[in-house]
């Protein structure tokens, strides 16, 4: 091979690799962003205490701390509620600055008035959400992999409910970030909010 045919050789293939280079460019710049959806790809919407409708493109805002519950609960919900929010207050965050979010999981009791009382009662910045069917409460389950059930005798209408009790921690960008335990230790859950929040 000779040195013009060498020489046009390596134009070519440089040509090409440009080429690869814009067009992956293109791809990159061009492609529309991955949709927040929880964490398992589930889309879901709910009735939100703020009116109107929560879905997972909402997730998109403020850092939020997320927990689902019910309102008859008898102990883990109130405890959470009251230690995310005793969390924000430490911190002096407002409710612009770091969202918390409560899910019922109990939609069969659970209005939306009921709900929004409920966290109100905490802190009137809670979102309180609330579906208007089982399908619906099951999809938002499934966004952020929650169990719950009802437990007690058919038709009983003072059943309880098992349900996961970790609180989501969700970036701003509606990415997951990790997730508080129940009755966790409350300097670890803190530090854990201020890495959220970027404190």
């Amino acid at each position: 091979m000779n040195t013009k045919t060498l020489r046009n050789l390596r134009v070519v293939l440089w040509s090409l690799v440009a080429i690869v280079a814009v067009a992956a460019t293109a791809l990159y710049v061009f492609q529309p962003p991955a949709r927040p959806l929880g964490i398992t790809g589930q889309e879901f919407a709910l009735n939100s205490t703020r009116g109107g409708a929560f879905t997972q493109d909402d997730l998109i805002g403020p850092p939020s701390l997320i927990f689902f519950g019910y309102t008859f609960c008898p102990d883990v919900c109130p405890t959470t509620l009251a230690e995310t929010t005793a969390i924000r207050d430490a911190l002096g965050l407002t409710p612009e600055q770091l969202r918390i979010i409560f899910v019922s999981v109990d939609p069969e009791r659970d209005t939306l008035e009921m709900v929004r009382e409920y966290v109100e009662g905490f802190d009137p910045g809670v979102i309180g959400l609330v579906a208007s069917s089982l399908e619906q409460t099951e999809n938002a389950k499934a966004a952020f992999g929650v169990f719950s059930e009802k437990v007690g005798e058919p038709g009983d209408p003072y059943y309880l409910v098992n349900h996961t009790a970790l609180t989501f921690l969700v970036n701003a960008d509606g990415t997951f970030q990790g997730t508080i335990s129940y009755e966790e230790d409350q300097d670890t859950a803190t530090a854990k909010v201020k890495r959220l929040v970027g404190l």
